[in-house]
């Protein structure tokens, strides 16, 4: 199985139906009078946090997802349907970034745990929504609400109480399988785990932690050497770190050295994850001729103020003490939370200008910005009440002045999305 944890994709709420123009013609109704009715919202783009899932790797497969359109109204005052909501379901420990704006908008760290990441667009009002006492016949409706694409990415970190670090083949598959019911696949030769394996280590009836292996570290993975550096931010999540060693020497390397080696490339990583409380696992001491080696680094890891456990992981030797430690740790040491900013879809930036007018390469004057677009959009312009509604709005928003100061005189084209005017002194 691929470990997929990082992706971009886009997504799109559903856009707001449309409001009708209709008229009651029942025949006990004498005077009859307006009855469209109002668009159904459309739907949102809804992410929810599975424990089934342990991968990005379908959204790999898909690009662009969209949620449904809100129903249009009807006659008699008939709301339309609400659009259908689109469920993307994530694995826990998903952390979601809103591109477009540079912002982490989620981190779902629950099963079940919901996200509404696109909200659908509001159903249009029908031209029943319109009449008051001085508008007894309003001949217009409004178009639904449109929504815009959303660039997010979406970045999984493993959610591990504990992780297991240390060179390729020092054992921390072995140690996995062997405390908790994980069969991590096991061979000899380097970057045998691609994947970031999980362990739930049962300590009592009420007590357990997960823990986690945190594959391929060597020096040089904060640069991008071996597979290290696909795993050094799910180190993150964790509280405690637990570092094995192979004492053995078999690969040739300083079982010492490896462990500096380690503890630098997570400095370089971040200072922060450096500083996160170890215990250090010296393994493989059921092999022939590791005593000395074993004494000495126990010794001089323990000057170093580490809590250090002699441990065979194929043998079983050591384990339980380990386990009781690692909980007794985590007992003392606060979980991680990721601070996010949840901001709503259509809030904009506020200090976002309301329109932006440029002249484009044919003197024409180019009016851009949601809000005015938006506008537009609702709008059925080709309707004459509309037409006239739209015009009292956009003067309002002092468009027309502003065109004014940017050169626009009578007769010139102005062009707000798809809808273009000429413009009149008069306006």
């Amino acid at each position: 199985m691929n470990f997929i944890d990082n992706v971009e994709i886009i997504v799109k709420a559903g856009d707001g139906g449309n409001g009708i123009v209709s008229y009651r013609r029942e025949k006990h109704i004498p005077r009859g009078g307006p009855s469209g009715g109002n668009g159904g919202r459309g739907g949102n783009v809804v992410l929810i946090a599975d424990r089934q899932l342990s991968t990005l790797i379908d959204f790999r497969l898909k690009k662009n997802y969209k949620a449904g359109r809100g129903g249009d109204g009807g006659s008699n005052d008939k709301t339309g349907k609400q659009g259908e909501d689109l469920i993307l379901k994530v694995p826990i420990g998903t952390i979601v970034t809103n591109l477009d704006e540079d912002v982490v908008i989620a981190d779902l760290t629950v099963d079940g745990e919901k996200f509404v990441v696109a909200e659908g667009g509001a159903g249009g009002r029908g031209n029943a929504s319109f009449r008051n006492s001085v508008l007894q016949t309003p001949h217009f409706a409004e178009k639904g609400e449109p929504t815009y694409p959303i660039n997010i990415k979406l970045e999984l970190k493993l959610i591990a109480d504990v992780g297991l670090i240390g060179y390729p083949n020092a054992g921390k598959s072995t140690i996995i399988s062997m405390i908790s019911a994980a069969k991590p696949k096991i061979a000899d030769y380097p970057f045998t785990t691609i994947v970031p394996n999980l362990g739930v280590v049962r300590v009592d009836v009420e007590k357990s932690f997960v823990v986690g292996d945190m594959p391929g570290l060597i020096e040089g993975a904060a640069e991008g050497q071996g597979l290290g550096h696909l795993f050094l931010k799910h180190i993150e999540r964790t509280r405690l770190l637990v570092h094995v060693i192979d004492v053995t020497g078999i690969s040739g390397r300083d079982p010492l050295n490896d462990f500096d080696s380690i503890n630098l490339e997570l400095k370089k990583y971040s200072e922060k994850v450096s500083k996160y409380p170890q215990i250090v696992a010296l393994n493989k001491i059921d092999v022939t001729g590791t005593e000395e080696t074993v004494s000495k680094l126990k010794e001089d890891l323990e000057k170093r103020g580490y809590s250090v456990h002699t441990i065979s992981a194929a043998t079983n030797v050591g384990l339980k003490e380990l386990v009781g430690d690692i909980s007794n740790r985590l007992d003392t040491l606060p979980r991680h939370k990721i601070e996010v900013e949840k901001i709503k879809v259509f809030t904009l930036p506020k200090s976002a200008p309301k329109y932006q007018i440029h002249k484009n390469d044919m003197a024409e004057f180019v009016v851009t910005g949601r809000e005015i677009e938006t506008l537009i959009r609702r709008n059925d312009l080709e309707n004459e009440y509309s037409l006239r509604r739209v015009t009292k709005q956009l003067d309002a928003k002092g468009l027309f002045d502003d065109l004014r100061k940017a050169g626009c005189k009578h007769g010139d084209n102005v062009i707000i999305g798809n809808f273009v005017f000429e413009f009149d002194e008069n306006m």
